[in-house]
């Protein structure tokens, strides 16, 4: 073997060699950017996932009180107050729904109600609940579901049961007419 065949072989062998060495770092970097990538993300979405352990004071826990809403305002231009519910009886407009029909003699101006109540019942219409308290009740009818009410008079208080598509006559509406009754609650029974 020659010096210069040696060296023509040295330098064939370095070539390859400098060319493996490179495919090697490109696979190594492209195999360290995948990892990173994938650690990266996860970490990302990890951190964004953790909990405040100080808690964050501009945004309070969301905490439901099932309290009605814009009960205020109802109680201002309708004189009725609702409480609280579980959002599955809702005080309606009796030109599109008669679920449950409360009637009043409790009629002041510029009520728009003229005494009569009406609320929609959502959901599965097995169940539901309203606190509220309308004056001077003195009828109570159902359409599709059966309800139970209750309402006190002289500090005492009285549950009804209606069932579907009927009425009852409570309060000042009976054939003993009694005290002014309020009702406070409603529930759908099915």
């Amino acid at each position: 073997m020659t010096i210069t065949n040696g060296l023509l072989l040295l330098r064939k062998s370095w070539k390859g060699l400098s060319v493996l060495s490179r495919m090697r770092r490109i696979a190594f970097s492209g195999a360290v950017g995948a990892a990173s990538t994938v650690l990266g993300s996860s970490a990302l979405f990890t951190a964004a996932a953790a909990p405040n352990p100080g808690g964050d004071a501009s945004f309070p826990p969301a905490v439901e009180t099932f309290e009605y809403p814009n009960a205020a305002k109802i109680l201002k231009e309708r004189g009725i107050a609702l409480r609280k519910g579980d959002g599955h009886i809702l005080l309606s407009d009796c030109t599109a729904t008669t679920d449950i029909v409360v009637w009043s003699s409790r009629i002041e101006e510029p009520n728009p109600d003229r005494g009569q109540y009406c609320f929609k019942v959502t959901g599965s219409g097995k169940a539901g609940y309203l606190s509220l308290e309308i004056p001077k009740v003195y009828r109570i009818a159902t359409g599709d579901y059966a309800v139970r009410a209750s309402l006190t008079a002289d500090g005492k208080t009285q549950d009804i049961s209606v069932a579907k598509n009927d009425g009852e006559s409570v309060g000042q509406g009976t054939a003993t007419p009694g005290s002014p009754t309020v009702l406070v609650e409603l529930r759908v029974t099915g």
